[in-house]
C-alpha cells in the first residue's frame, strides 16, 4: 500500500463519492482545534466547510490550521485540495479545471510557524501539481497546466471593481486555497490544487452572479473532479 493522500473538499463535490461513502469518520483535536477526516485505506479527506448543510461554515471561519494539523498526524504523504473557482476572464470557462501554479493573497493567512518555517517563500508543491496534471492525461480529461488564483477573503463575494482589477494579475478567484497551501508547506506536506471554474466572477458577463449559479456549477463539475481523484491514486505507489 502506498502512502495515504490528503485530500481537501467539499460535501457539495463528494457527496457521490465512495471517498466520502466508504470514509470512517474519525474525530480528531490537536492544539488548534477540532477536525473530522474520513479515512480509507488510501484517502483522508477533510470536507472544508464541514459534512452537515444545516451548519455549514463559511470560508472565513474554516479552522485551517486544526484541518491541515490533522492531515499532518494521520501521516498523509502529500494533498491535493479541490477548490471551487470564479474565472477572472472569458477564456477560463465554466466547466474546466485549472492547475494553478501560483497564487496571491492580499490578506492575512492562517499560519503554524516553527523554528524552520517561519520565513517561508510560499510556493505549490511542483511534484503533486505534476501528478495531478498526469492523473489527467491518464483519463483524458482536458485541464489548465497552469494559472494564478487569487484568494479573498470572504464571505462575500467580489465587486464588479474587485473583479476588473484581480482580472489584471489572477485568471481564477476563491477563498480557501492560499490559506490549505501556506499550512500545509509550514507542515511540510507536499500541496497542490485542482480548481473547478464553476461560474465567471461579476461583472464579467453582463448577467448579474447568484449563489446558485455557483452552487449548479460545482455539481456540474463534482464528477470530473472525482475521475481526476481516483486516476491521482492509479498512478501513485
Amino acid at each position: 500500500m502506498g502512502r495515504i493522500l490528503g485530500v481537501i473538499s467539499t460535501k457539495l463535490v463528494m457527496e457521490r463519492s465512495d471517498f466520502l461513502r466508504d470514509g470512517a469518520p474519525r474525530r480528531m483535536e490537536n492544539e488548534f482545534g477540532q477536525a473530522t477526516v474520513f479515512l480509507t485505506d488510501r484517502t483522508a479527506l477533510i470536507l472544508r466547510h464541514g459534512d452537515d448543510p444545516r451548519n455549514h461554515i463559511l470560508p472565513h471561519l474554516i479552522n485551517h490550521r486544526a484541518n491541515l494539523k490533522a492531515l499532518k498526524d494521520i501521516g498523509v504523504g502529500e494533498i491535493v485540495g479541490i477548490n471551487s473557482t470564479g474565472s477572472l476572464k472569458k477564456a477560463f470557462s465554466p466547466g474546466m479545471i485549472v492547475v494553478p501554479d501560483n497564487f496571491i493573497t492580499l490578506t492575512a493567512t492562517p499560519t503554524i510557524p516553527n523554528s524552520s518555517t517561519v520565513h517561508i517563500t510560499p510556493s505549490l508543491s511542483d511534484s503533486v501539481r505534476q501528478k495531478i496534471i498526469n492523473a489527467a492525461d491518464n483519463c483524458d480529461l482536458k485541464i489548465v497546466k497552469q494559472g494564478t488564483y487569487w484568494q479573498t477573503h470572504g464571505p462575500r463575494l467580489e465587486t464588479k471593481a474587485e473583479i476588473n482589477m484581480m482580472a489584471n494579475f489572477a485568471d481564477i478567484v476563491g477563498m480557501t486555497m492560499a490559506n490549505e497551501a501556506v499550512i500545509a508547506q509550514e507542515l511540510e506536506i507536499p500541496y497542490a490544487s485542482a480548481c473547478s471554474v464553476d461560474n465567471y466572477g461579476n461583472g464579467i458577463l453582463d448577467e448579474p452572479l447568484s449563489m446558485e449559479e455557483i452552487l449548479e456549477g460545482t455539481r456540474k463539475n463534482a464528477d470530473l473532479m472525482i475521475q481526476l481523484l481516483h486516476s491521482y491514486l492509479n498512478i501513485s505507489p
